[in-house]
């Protein structure tokens, strides 16, 4: 095992030297951060200066005069008001002046695309200095995309006695949630780390503060596996916190939705992907393109551990995937047996999909049969309504290509839906209309009979250990942190 300095001082050291020699990060100085409009100045004028000297010329960014003082107004109104996920994938629009305050991935070949995103100014600063008054209270580590705050951190050391448990209680007693940088939205995410473990927090609420595992899972609970070549939680700088890393997040998972509590009312909510969640849709994603139409996964993605933000990711991305310039799946059909749970999933998807017109709720079988012939990019539907496609994909649309994601495939319910249902994915009938759902889907892949235009992502949270068998090669697991 290699010999690491795991103190809070050493922690700190090692993943700076790790996110600048390693990830390509600059690192901040605290002489650059604005206080009062929560920014890495230095770098968010140099960003702006270099990608768009016209736009930084009309907003007389040079000078520290009224122009810029006014265009730094409007881009913390603009974060406090949509976040700071949206800013960075929309930018801000000052006047007649639209600034653009990040560069996404490029697409494969397109130069130009490759130079802006290598112009993006990924940043640390240790011991940032945040706090207004005389305190100077300061943060461990702040990560800055082209000078707007997205990551703060809490470091602890075990050999102290202190664990990722008082990072977690540092947050909640010491950073106030009134402070700018700590406001809704104004970052990602909060981590809370140690030598072992790792927490997450989206929303910072003082001692309502709710932080969840951002961990591994080792030999099937919670923590971390043994790491040969560091610390147990250095994937954390080392995987997820790398620039493409980092990018996809903000280009595919992070998101602020909409949600009503009980008693109606609307409140936003900030969502950041838990590690089990990006590893299950990043293995996936990858196997899918790899692999080609055809293939089928199971999913063990325990309940409550975010299963429909893990599908709603799911389903866009894969309409995105595309094989030598096509696209791989025309539709992407999910499929629930939770009426629950079919708006919360549509509703989610909606969010997710950015544009929401590439979503249908499949209601009637009228809007499914439609929906098929439109060629709507995403379906959802109920395990009740996806009879009324059988006939469709499996003869009108057998030239198309389908991604069928289902929800819950361990449901036990019973009859002649789930049994039409299997029909529709395997192309054959005549089945025991009172074997359960799973049942049915075992004796389907013991024929080995699926559709050969249709990929299948069944996401369930306690498999029969007979349907573990058929599926064949564990892909990977879901929530065991």
């Amino acid at each position: 095992m290699m010999l690491t300095d795991t103190s809070e001082k050493g922690l700190e050291t090692l993943i700076v030297e790790s996110l600048v020699n390693e990830a390509g990060y600059q690192q901040g100085e605290n002489s650059d951060y604005d206080r009062d409009h929560a920014v890495d100045l230095t770098k968010l004028l140099a960003f702006l200066k270099t990608t768009q000297p016209k736009a930084a010329h009309a907003l007389e960014l040079s000078e520290d005069g009224p122009m810029r003082t006014q265009f730094l107004h409007r881009l913390q109104g603009e974060i406090a008001k949509r976040g700071v996920i949206d800013v960075l994938r929309h930018g801000v629009k000052h006047g007649p002046v639209s600034v653009d305050l990040f560069y996404g991935t490029p697409t494969p070949g397109n130069i130009k695309a490759e130079e802006r995103f290598a112009a993006n100014i990924f940043s640390v600063t240790r011991q940032l200095q945040y706090s207004k008054d005389e305190t100077r209270l300061a943060l461990d580590l702040c990560i800055f995309i082209n000078g707007l705050p997205v990551a703060t951190f809490e470091l602890k050391n075990r050999l102290t006695k202190q664990t990722v448990l008082d990072a977690v209680q540092q947050y909640k007693r010491d950073r106030e949630p009134k402070e700018l940088l700590f406001q809704f939205g104004r970052c990602m995410v909060h981590f809370a780390v140690d030598d072992q473990e790792v927490r997450m927090c989206t929303h910072l609420k003082g001692k309502n503060s709710w932080f969840l595992p951002f961990n591994k899972g080792w030999n099937d609970g919670a923590g971390n596996p043994p790491n040969e070549s560091g610390i147990k939680t250095d994937y954390l700088w080392k995987q997820i916190l790398t620039k493409p890393g980092l990018t996809d997040i903000i280009e595919n998972y992070a998101q602020v939705v909409e949600e009503k509590d009980d008693k109606g009312r609307k409140k936003l909510k900030q969502i950041f992907p838990r590690y089990h969640q990006l590893d299950v849709v990043r293995n996936l994603l990858a196997d899918a393109k790899a692999s080609g139409v055809g293939k089928r996964y199971l999913i063990q993605h325990s309940a409550g551990s975010g299963k429909s933000n893990s599908i709603a990711w799911l389903a866009h991305q894969l309409i995105g995937l595309d094989d030598e310039g096509a696209a791989l799946f025309d539709s992407v059909i999910v499929v629930t047996d939770r009426r629950v749970l079919d708006k919360q999933i549509k509703d989610t998807i909606k969010q997710f999909a950015q544009v929401s017109a590439t979503v249908g709720h499949a209601e009637r079988s009228g809007d499914l049969r439609r929906f098929l012939k439109s060629g709507k990019k995403i379906i959802i539907s109920t395990v009740q309504k996806f009879p009324f496609i059988l006939d469709e994909i499996g003869d009108e649309h057998r030239g198309r290509k389908f991604a069928i994601i289902i929800d819950e495939a361990h449901s036990s319910q019973g009859g002649r839906t789930s049994a039409k249902m299997n029909i529709a994915l395997s192309e054959q009938g005549g089945e025991d209309d009172e074997d359960t759902f799973e049942d049915q889907i075992n004796r389907i892949m013991e024929a080995r009979k699926m559709l050969a235009n249709a990929s299948y992502f069944a996401f369930t949270a306690t498999p029969k250990n007979k349907t573990l068998e058929l599926f064949g090669e564990p892909v990977t697991e879901g929530d065991k942190v």
